[in-house]
């Protein structure tokens, strides 16, 4: 059985940073692509970032390039999203999102993904 928890969230001020970690169990002769998927109240589902299952391969938004930074360590159940210079439009739930695929790619869609974690609240303040 997969799961998919998310931890890392919390509360920061405009300018600061946090880093989310996403840890996934039984896949241990299983690879998938893995992406962060964020939802605010008001707006559209969003993948912010995603990474393919040897860590070489990424994706990311345009509102969140060149400050977040998604990362997979050669343990491949653990991917981490380094988030800094942070803006009060960066708060919402976080997702952790995890696709089954044999190819090392990078999923580039918000939804379609096979296992899902039950999210971390962000939340960026003035």
């Amino acid at each position: 059985q997969v799961q998919v928890v998310e931890s890392g969230g919390g509360l920061v001020q405009a300018g600061g940073s946090l880093r989310l970690t996403c840890v996934a169990s039984g896949y241990s002769y299983v690879s998938a692509t893995t992406g962060w998927v964020r939802q605010a109240p008001g707006k559209e589902r969003e993948l912010v970032a995603g990474i393919g299952w040897e860590g070489q391969q990424s994706t990311y938004a345009d509102t969140v390039k060149g400050r977040f930074t998604i990362t997979r360590p050669d343990l491949k159940n653990t991917v981490h999203l380094q988030m800094n210079s942070l803006k009060l439009e960066d708060t919402a739930v976080y997702y952790c999102a995890a696709r089954y695929t044999r190819d090392d790619i990078v999923w580039t869609r918000e939804d379609g993904y096979d296992y899902w974690g039950q999210g971390t609240q962000v939340t960026v303040s003035s």
